[in-house]
């Protein structure tokens, strides 16, 4: 086969696939290497859902391998530098998620700033004794300026916030501080004077547990503070210990790793620590533009080695097909953020 899919697609980018190449959707192997070795053996694309690890020693039995794509934003999971030494393109819609990701950023916000709704759904007669505030008027720190945040930011200026602002990668003079509307401020001024914190910062090793003990001892009493960054950004004891004393009020974030949650973490069963399975990306809209994203990007790469090859345009607003997208459909871009 050309392409194995071990994460689905939306059906109208796989049948365009498949007018094009051998396509087989086989999500079960993702969890069974050996069965995957031998099936993608031949194989020149993969599609790996995020939980796939791509290692050197797995490429190594995959020869004829030409593309790995991911639906899901982030190349952690991915050996860049063997892909890179064997010829592999890596291809990963990165700016398809940004504005379902800023949406439920907004969304989360607004639960925590009227925490009553939520027990109210869930039937409770007299949700909560405490009075819900309105995000207008209201002070967010803005901690990374991952594309994400240029999306929340419009979002939330329009709602009347004052938005202020750090990105330890983003000088404070940089021009894109005004072009958002966030005033630039040290690390410690952001968490002494926002109401609220939104956590979208593009993770590193060198940031693990960045959010620490000193930083979080400066937090404004009774912040709140929602995130889609990886969780290894949180030193997990002192966010337990803010989230216990008061420091912070309540927290929101979107796929923390195994290893934040389990049994004997210091975070595990805070009533004020809610952690969702990855929502900020899960919407049709997002996955339509990944889908559309990854089939024309793996279809490129394949056809690269074969003289000859007319390639189609990789944009599927060019392309007269059902579920084509146009630009202004496709996501703010991902800025290069220096």
């Amino acid at each position: 086969m050309d392409i194995l899919l071990l994460d689905a697609l939306v059906p109208e980018a796989m049948a365009w696939l498949e007018s094009r190449h051998s396509v087989a959707y086989r999500p079960e192997l993702a969890d069974d290497l050996v069965d995957l070795r031998k099936a993608a053996y031949k194989t020149r694309g993969i599609v790996f859902p995020r939980q796939s690890v791509v290692t050197r020693e797995f490429l190594d039995f995959l020869p004829k391998l030409k593309a790995v794509g991911r639906l899901h934003v982030g190349t952690d999971n991915t050996d860049l530098e063997a892909c890179r030494e064997r010829g592999i393109k890596v291809i990963h819609a990165s700016s398809a998620n940004v504005r379902s990701n800023a949406e439920y950023l907004l969304s989360s916000l607004l639960l925590l700033y009227r925490r009553g709704v939520v027990s109210a759904l869930m039937g409770k007669r007299h949700p909560t004794a405490q009075m819900g505030r309105e995000l207008h008027g209201s002070t967010i720190g803005i901690l990374g300026l991952a594309p994400t945040a240029h999306t929340l930011a419009g979002m939330l200026t329009g709602l009347g916030v004052r938005l202020i602002g750090y990105d330890p990668a983003v000088h404070h003079t940089a021009p894109i501080w005004e072009r958002l509307r966030i005033q630039p401020v040290t690390l410690t001024e952001l968490v002494s004077q926002s109401d609220a914190v939104s956590v979208q910062m593009l993770y590193a090793t060198r940031f693990r547990g960045f959010v620490n003990d000193k930083l979080l001892a400066a937090c404004k009493r009774g912040q709140l503070w929602v995130g889609i960054s990886r969780s290894a950004l949180f030193d997990e004891a002192a966010l337990a210990a803010a989230l216990s004393d008061g420091r912070i009020e309540a927290c929101i974030l979107d796929g923390a790793e195994d290893n934040f949650t389990n049994a004997d973490a210091p975070v595990h069963g805070l009533k004020n620590l809610f952690i969702t399975p990855r929502l900020g990306s899960h919407t049709r809209e997002a996955r339509l533009r990944s889908s559309w994203y990854v089939a024309h990007r793996m279809h490129e790469a394949i056809m690269a080695g074969q003289r000859g090859a007319e390639f189609m345009s990789s944009a599927p607003m060019d392309m007269e097909l059902p579920g084509a997208v146009s630009p202004s459909q496709w996501g703010e871009p991902e800025f290069m953020i220096r």
